[in-house]
C-alpha cells in the first residue's frame, strides 16, 4: 500500500517513513501543505498521514480542500494540539482518526490498519484467498500454513492483488501503487515482479490471471473433492 506522510519536522518524517517502509509500506513524504495536491495527482495513495502544523497552507486547509474536491481517501491527522475542540473541528472537515503527539509507533501502524481495512470493506484482519492468506497486523503472506519470501516489490505487487482479489487491476495501477516518488516507475517492470509471483504461487490454488489489455487479476481454484 502507498501511504501520503505531510510532515514538516524533517526529522520526525524521516524516521516515520523509515519505520513504515521497514512494515512493508510504500510511503512518498511532503513537507507542506501547498505541495500535497501535486503529490496526490502523481500517485495512487491508500492513507494520508497529514500534520496540521504545516507551513505555507495548514493541515487543516489541505483537508478542508482535499474533501472539497470529493476526495475520499483516509487521513490521520498527527497532531501536538488533540485538544476536544481541535479534534472535533478535524472529524468535522473530514478527517478519518486522530493521533496525538508524541505517540508510539505501534499505535500508528494499527490506526493505519483499521483505515486501510475500512477503505476496502473488509473487518476482519486476514485476507484469504484460496491458501493464499495475507495477514494485515504482521503485514506477512503465507501459502499453505509456510511464510511466503517476497522482495519488497513483490508484497507491494501482491497485496495489491489480494486486497482486490476477483477483480481487475490494471499494470498502470500497480506502478502507481508500488513506486514512490524517489523511483522512476518503469512500468514493464511490473510483468517481470508478477511472473516471479507466479513461481512462488505454482502448485497452489492460487492464479495470477492475465487479462490483455486490462491488467491482471488473482483468483483461486477450488481444492478437489
Amino acid at each position: 500500500m502507498r501511504l501520503l506522510l505531510v510532515e514538516d519536522n524533517r526529522e520526525l518524517a524521516d524516521w516515520l517513513s523509515k519505520t513504515l517502509r521497514q512494515a512493508s509500506y510504500v510511503v512518498d513524504v511532503v513537507h507542506d501543505g501547498e505541495d500535497v495536491e501535486h503529490a496526490l495527482a502523481a500517485g495512487d495513495h491508500a492513507l494520508i498521514i497529514l500534520d496540521l502544523a504545516l507551513p505555507r497552507m495548514g493541515g487543516m486547509e489541505v483537508l478542508k480542500r482535499l474533501r472539497a474536491r470529493g476526495n475520499p481517501v483516509p487521513v490521520i491527522v498527527l497532531t501536538a494540539n488533540a485538544s476536544l475542540d481541535g479534534r472535533v473541528k478535524g472529524l468535522n472537515e473530514g478527517a478519518d482518526d486522530y493521533l496525538a503527539k508524541p505517540f508510539q509507533i505501534e499505535e500508528l501502524e494499527a490506526r493505519i490498519r483499521v483505515q486501510l481495512r475500512r477503505a476496502n470493506d473488509r473487518t476482519a484482519p486476514v485476507i484469504a484467498c484460496g491458501d493464499l492468506v495475507f495477514d494485515t497486523n504482521t503485514r506477512l503472506f503465507s501459502l499453505a500454513g509456510a511464510t511466503l519470501s517476497l522482495t519488497p516489490r513483490e508484497h507491494a505487487v501482491l497485496e495489491q492483488l489480494v486486497v482486490k482479489a476477483g477483480r481487475t487491476v490494471s499494470k498502470a495501477a500497480l506502478s502507481a501503487a508500488i513506486y514512490d516518488f524517489e523511483t522512476d516507475a518503469d512500468p514493464s517492470a511490473i510483468e517481470i515482479y508478477v511472473h516471479r509471483l507466479r513461481k512462488k504461487l505454482e502448485g497452489s490454488q492460487v492464479q495470477i490471471a492475465t487479462l490483455r489489455g486490462l491488467g491482471y487479476l488473482l483468483r483461486h481454484d477450488d481444492p478437489a473433492p
